[in-house]
């Protein structure tokens, strides 16, 4: 789900430092699509430029432009587009005539001391990320060997005892129980959610605060997934790929992400064979994949030996 922005959400955003100066009516007002825009010619008048929900920014240049013409024309092509909200930069005076007409539409009319310029790449950077598509996932997220790995299982299979086993050798956990992913371009992002943040639950112990236990180095807010583990019950009665030419991946968010099925069992050290398929997952990264060269070594092997037959 991607989800939609009010006008008011802009306003907590301490990072964007705005404050409603008229059209507060109009504080739910959403917004869709994360990308801003400048009147330019809107401002003599021209009506095809602009689009509905959108932010609209005024800098210096544009507010020049309103003291120095008529403004009327300009400020009626503005909100005949019907904008989620008009912010103005660099703490700059809004027009009588503006903050009127926003008052009587009912559209946000928003102030700001940040640069225009600063403004616009950080309210992008944050309405992207909040307006991506994104899920849920019950599981264990951790960062091994810099390959984000995702585990995820049935209840009580082990996900959180084998995370604390890997945070022991010196991997860094993102978040447990549940992980909100989000679509970023062909990337998928995870990241703890809820108020379990850096804490985990473990059978016997309760819940245990990992920051606190092993410090700052431990933990991480966000990885990028590249593996998705899944961990199963052993089934003597099921098969188990053996050879790894081919590999599996699993769909999120029409995201295609390289996935390892991982049977459990007494004698079984899950926490090595990640640590085995995170390196091989980064061996894979750089065009070199183990099972495929030795199948290739097999090959050419053979063949030599059905040559040299031939000749004798």
């Amino acid at each position: 789900m991607s989800g939609a922005i009010t006008v008011g959400e802009l306003l907590e955003r301490a990072e964007l430092g705005v404050t409603a100066v008229a059209g507060r009516s109009g504080l739910g007002r959403t917004v869709t699509v994360p990308r801003i825009q400048k009147p330019g010619l809107a401002l003599t008048g021209w009506p095809e430029q602009l689009h509905a929900n959108r932010v609209l920014v005024l800098g210096g240049t544009e507010i020049e432009y309103l003291a120095d013409h008529e403004r009327s024309v300009g400020i009626s092509t503005m909100l005949a587009s019907d904008p989620a909200c008009i912010v103005i930069c660099r703490g700059l005076d809004a027009p009588d005539e503006l903050l009127r007409a926003c008052e009587e539409r009912g559209v946000p009319l928003l102030s700001t001391t940040h640069v225009t310029s600063d403004f616009i790449v950080t309210v992008t950077q944050w309405m992207a990320d909040r307006l991506a598509p994104s899920t849920e996932r019950h599981g264990v997220l951790m960062d091994v060997l810099g390959i984000g790995v995702l585990m995820v299982g049935k209840s009580g299979i082990g996900k959180s005892e084998t995370a604390l086993d890997l945070i022991v050798r010196g991997h860094r956990l993102v978040g447990d129980d549940v992980i909100r992913i989000r679509r970023q371009g062909h990337q998928l992002s995870g990241r703890g959610a809820g108020i379990l943040g850096h804490h985990m639950e473990i059978r016997g112990l309760g819940i245990i605060n990992i920051k606190d236990l092993y410090g700052i180095s431990a933990v991480r807010e966000a990885k990028v997934i590249d593996l998705i583990v899944e961990l199963s019950e052993w089934d003597a009665t099921a098969e188990y790929d053996r050879l790894g030419f081919d590999d599996e991946t699993e769909r999120l968010l029409d995201v295609a992400v390289t996935k390892v099925r991982l049977p459990v069992r007494p004698g079984r050290n899950i926490a090595t064979l990640i640590e085995v398929a995170a390196r091989n997952q980064l061996l894979k990264a750089q065009g070199i994949h183990s099972a495929r060269a030795f199948r290739d070594k097999l090959h050419r092997a053979m063949h030599d030996a059905d040559g040299a037959d031939a000749v004798e």
